[in-house]
């Protein structure tokens, strides 16, 4: 592992949020990571729920948190936010992809040497991958 790069400010997590920011991957793909806080730390996981991993879980204002799970609006996976295991939903036991990070001096860094920092907020989306209506009534 490396230094690392600096993502943000352990104060910029939301403790019943998502922060979300851009990775790149070593084939150049960039993609979306979030982290959020953990009442011992700061974790961080793609951007991308295990049901269909074309969905975000952080649509870019925050993901939804209830009673400490993440929850994928689309289709009520809910994600321990401390593991990334789905406890509830199509996705059940699945686990989300954590990505390596270090805390350090009040901020958090991404260290894992298989994704390089991009920046801070979403990929630019160019279409409708980020959601989905397969779990809208007809």
């Amino acid at each position: 592992m490396t230094e690392g790069t600096r993502v943000a400010s352990v104060e910029e997590v939301p403790v019943a949020s998502t922060h979300l920011f851009r990775v790149r991957d070593a084939d150049g793909e960039v993609d979306e990571a979030m982290l959020t806080k953990l009442s011992d730390g700061v974790v961080a996981y793609l951007n991308r729920c295990m049901h269909f991993r074309h969905i975000r879980i952080d649509k870019g204002d925050g993901a939804p948190m209830r009673d400490g799970e993440l929850v994928c609006q689309n289709h009520a996976a809910m994600f321990e936010a401390d593991s990334g295991v789905c406890t509830y939903g199509p996705c059940e036991g699945a686990v989300l992809d954590e990505i390596g990070i270090a805390e350090r001096d009040g901020d958090v860094y991404l260290v894992d040497d298989a994704y390089e920092y991009v920046g801070d907020g979403p990929v630019d989306a160019t279409g409708d991958a980020s959601t989905s209506e397969s779990n809208v009534e007809w």
